[in-house]
């Protein structure tokens, strides 16, 4: 299991969230509080906006209306996103690849200032989470889909961050990792981190604390977690 330090008390937060692609709005008036130490799955359709959440939340896209905020810290960007401990497993798993597995992971820790000791320690550990730490030397383009997903997710657990954003982690999985998956996701969360995890899968779904439904960009709540209130998770 990757090794998780303890995290702070921030919530992430959305107000008014609103984002366009020209004159196609994506993602209708947002507002959200994600507490430390849930899991929370996002749903809907294909085109609902699932993934301009997750990308609006980690700085990587500007909202055309509203913001986002880790405690009392705005999220503008995706350099202060990082920074602040906001880390994003993309759609399509975003691995470079001419790059081996563990490359992959090392740069990306490189990148946030990790030592080049404790990047490989944590890469190693991260592959080893996710059942592929004889895969480390091999280049993503002679891994399977399902590995290379599998080493995206372990790129976000290898970064130990403070918000984990996983856009359809479990897409090309087997039962068996699907649940090897969640299971980590699930521990970040009990060790304090904010998770958010958006899928189309309805038994990932089904294993987070409480579950958001996107549709045509307009957000509500499937199911709160059992010590949140309405509009809260």
């Amino acid at each position: 299991m990757v090794e998780v330090p303890p995290r702070t008390t921030d919530a992430l937060r959305a107000e008014g969230l609103e984002v366009a692609y020209g004159t196609v709005v994506a993602l209708h008036d947002v507002t959200l509080h994600l507490s430390p130490g849930s899991l929370v799955a996002v749903t809907g359709p294909s085109g609902a906006g699932k993934t301009s959440m997750l990308w609006a939340l980690a700085g990587a896209v500007a909202p055309s209306q509203g913001e986002v905020r880790f405690g009392d810290r705005l999220v503008a960007e995706r350099e202060r996103a990082a920074g602040l401990g906001i880390a994003l497993v993309p759609q399509g798993n975003g691995l470079a690849d001419m790059l081996t597995a563990t490359e992959n992971i090392t740069a990306a820790l490189l990148a946030l200032g990790v030592s080049a000791v404790d990047a490989r320690r944590r890469a190693s550990e991260a592959l080893t989470a996710v059942g592929l730490v004889d895969s480390g030397d091999h280049l993503i383009e002679e891994l399977s889909g399902g590995q290379q997903q599998r080493v995206a997710v372990a790129r976000g657990l290898a970064a130990r961050s403070t918000v984990l954003l996983a856009d359809e982690p479990t897409s090309d999985l087997d039962s068996g990792n699907r649940e090897r998956v969640v299971a980590l996701l699930r521990a970040e969360a009990d060790a304090g981190a904010v998770v958010l995890m958006a899928t189309h899968d309805p038994e990932s779904a089904a294993e987070a604390d409480a579950e958001i439904v996107l549709d045509q960009g307009v957000m509500t709540w499937k199911r709160v977690a059992e010590e949140r209130t309405s509009g809260e998770a």
